[in-house]
């Protein structure tokens, strides 16, 4: 059982790509399906498909292989959540990254949430 399911998703991916894999696999959720669909929208990742493993899913990732690296950070933990405003979104990276929100419409890019004027929980960073 893992504490923090977004920080354990985020760790797979930091890992595998660190050691040129191709993909990886981690356990299936909602959030976990909609941030990655974030990622591919953002050509982070190429694509991620559903796949069964014995009684449970899993969500298998591939990597976007013309990407030299990928840089995942997790913000709000559950030992300390951090909660922000549109007003206090601020640019990943020098805009070469994105940041992920969760708010009351669902993930979305800090960009996104700027324009919809809408605020949430800052989940990760992704550059």
């Amino acid at each position: 059982m893992t504490i923090d399911p977004i920080a354990d998703l985020l760790t797979r991916m930091r890992n595998a790509f660190a050691a040129r894999r191709e993909k990886t696999v981690a356990p299936h959720s909602q959030l976990k399906m909609a941030i990655l669909e974030t990622l591919k929208k953002y050509h982070f990742i190429r694509d991620f498909k559903v796949i069964k493993s014995g009684a449970f899913e899993e969500i298998e990732i591939i990597f976007n292989p013309e990407r030299t690296s990928l840089n995942l950070k997790r913000i709000s933990k559950p030992g300390q959540r951090i909660y922000i405003k549109h007003s206090q979104i601020k640019p990943v990276q020098n805009h070469y990254g994105i940041a992920l929100l969760s708010t009351p419409k669902g993930i979305m890019t800090g960009e996104e949430a700027k324009k919809a004027k809408m605020g949430g929980e800052y989940l990760c960073e992704a550059w």
